[in-house]
């Protein structure tokens, strides 16, 4: 199994350059992450990239992590931040209004600046930002009402930059993915291989689904075990001999049932999970 993962697509270093020039455009960034991986899916150095710009934390997917985690992660990015942090899905409409009331209102010294000047009221200019695969295009498509922005369930789906706007006062800029050139902290780059938000190319189905099953034995054991119906330990084999699946040789198919268990968890079969100790970070 090969057990480090580096993945830096060509496409994403050019969009991170872009995104430095469109920054003096914009008036508020919304930074989407994984509920799941809260620590993880954070831009690492979003600070230095966006400097004192007004910002407001999406907690995406945030129906498949975690309630009571999910919980403690937002009061926990709050207060780090100092910004407003939202629960927010992708499967339904129901916080449009939130986040649009929100970013109105962190934006609403924009406005008085522009009053102060005498200049003619504009549209609150956004910039949507994060991993790839956090839902980010999902999120402009709701807030827009349209399907103007492509999404696809594997990374790197977002290619171009493009403004949309979502009413007469907020104009929303989707961006690719972003990720650190850097990627020294493999724990981090194994959970974001975990939800998705890296290209399958890049890793070993089998050792990605390894590393997941130790966090579920550690901190979801019953629901794991229910949910494959197992009676030994959690392992990519026990579970690959529970559905007999059996390669040449009398072998467990470890690859397949690898597939299997990664997809189970990113589509919440098995439960609502959240991978990302509060208290470990």
């Amino acid at each position: 199994m090969n057990n480090h993962i580096h993945w830096f697509p060509g496409h994403i270093a050019k969009a991170k350059s872009q995104l430095k020039e469109k920054l003096k455009q914009v008036d508020i960034i919304l930074e989407v992450i994984d509920s799941r991986i809260p620590y993880s899916s954070s831009y690492p150095d979003i600070e230095t990239l966006i400097g004192n710009k007004l910002k407001i934390i999406l907690m995406n997917k945030s129906d498949l992590a975690d309630t009571k985690k999910t919980k403690i992660w937002k009061e926990k990015l709050e207060k780090k931040y100092n910004c407003p942090c939202i629960l927010t899905t992708t499967k339904n409409g129901k916080d449009t209004k939130i986040i649009v009331d929100k970013i109105l209102k962190e934006a609403s010294p924009v406005f008085e600046k522009l009053k102060e000047k005498g200049l003619l009221s504009r549209p609150i200019r956004t910039m949507v930002v994060g991993m790839p695969n956090v839902g980010k295009s999902s999120m402009i498509n709701k807030l827009t009402k349209t399907s103007k922005t492509k999404t696809g369930a594997k990374a790197g789906v977002t290619r171009i930059q493009q403004w949309v706007r979502v009413n007469e006062k907020i104009e929303l800029l989707d961006t690719p993915g972003i990720i650190p050139s850097t990627q020294d902290d493999q724990t981090k780059i194994v959970r974001l291989a975990m939800v998705n938000s890296i290209s399958e190319n890049a890793y070993d189905n089998e050792y990605v689904a390894c590393e997941l099953l130790k966090i579920l034995d550690k901190y979801y054991k019953k629901e794991t075990m229910e949910y494959y119906n197992l009676e030994g330990e959690i392992t990519v084999e026990n579970i690959a001999k529970k559905r007999n699946w059996i390669v040449k040789g009398q072998l467990p198919d470890v690859e397949r049932a690898s597939q299997f268990i990664l997809t189970n968890f990113r589509e919440g079969k098995i439960g609502n999970f959240t991978l990302d100790e509060p208290n470990d970070f």
